[in-house]
């Protein structure tokens, strides 16, 4: 699947812009891997999960023939506006994704089916959609710092897979990675156990010790939880990713219980898009 065309969205920096962050290896400006590596497996040269010393079974989407991974189209990193810097080189102290939006997001697997609810244009929704995910009491100071931090636009999608496995992803931009960072540890922490969790989450969601931490992408973090049992009629996992100005919330659920493969390597992918 080709890539969107990137926009040249100019975005202004504040006044006092973060720390520089280190500069990204030349790879991660050409970094390609297909569907075939990440169905079946095969390491190639344009695998960038930097997993040339660990074993295949480390790393989701990488593993076994039969764990329960999707089957996503081609993956590209989508090119930059001409003059462009990418989100982490050291010319680039905002940590700013010139890329559209909309090109960041990873691509619905095959087999799925598109939500409605998160296909407007360009993939855009409104804050107010973005804040459904969390609980009513929870969304006014949510607002309004978002407005007061420098919310620029907010991308989604979302699909069901046959087994009813839904996901949804938003990717929540910012003036520049100041901004992001501020909201993000004002409101959704990167604490033992998520607060607030997310909508459907019924007693709590303590960080998921089975997801594989060391295949993040240098200069982001993200932050995995996984329902505690007991649960409801749904099991619920969500993810977050810090990226520069961007943080993205992955949620995956399903009656009965969600399967941790495919959420894995949803956040791993998307993880790989924003970095």
């Amino acid at each position: 699947m080709a890539a969107p065309q990137a926009e040249a969205e100019a975005t202004p920096e504040p006044e006092a812009a973060p720390a520089p962050r280190p500069e990204r290896r030349k790879l991660r400006a050409v970094l390609r891997w297909t569907a075939a590596v990440l169905v079946f497996g095969s390491l190639g040269t344009g695998v960038a999960y930097g997993i040339t010393d660990q074993t295949r079974t480390d790393v989701p989407g990488l593993s076994t023939r039969d764990d329960g991974r999707w089957v996503y189209p081609t993956l590209t990193m989508p090119v930059l506006p001409a003059g462009a810097r990418l989100p982490f080189d050291k010319d680039n102290p905002g940590g700013i994704h010139y890329a559209s939006p909309s090109a960041l997001l990873l691509p619905a697997p095959a087999g799925s089916k598109v939500l409605p609810e998160l296909k407007g244009a360009r993939n855009k929704v409104s804050a107010d959609r973005f804040l459904a995910e969390y609980a009513e009491e929870d969304r006014a100071d949510m607002k309004q710092d978002l407005t007061d931090d420098g919310l620029l636009d907010i991308a989604a999608r979302g699909w069901t897979m046959p087994d009813s496995t839904s996901t949804r992803i938003y990717l929540v931009r910012f003036r520049s990675a100041g901004f992001a960072n501020v909201f993000f540890g004002n409101h959704l922490g990167g604490d033992l156990e998520a607060s607030p969790p997310v909508n459907g989450v019924e007693e709590s969601a303590p960080l998921d010790e089975s997801y594989p931490g060391h295949v993040t992408v240098p200069s982001t973090e993200g932050t995995v939880y996984d329902e505690a049992a007991p649960r409801g009629p749904v099991h619920v996992r969500h993810a977050y990713i810090t990226a520069g100005d961007t943080i993205a919330l992955i949620i995956q659920s399903k009656k009965g219980k969600a399967p941790a493969v495919p959420f894995h390597q949803a956040v791993v992918l998307q993880n790989q898009l924003l970095g």
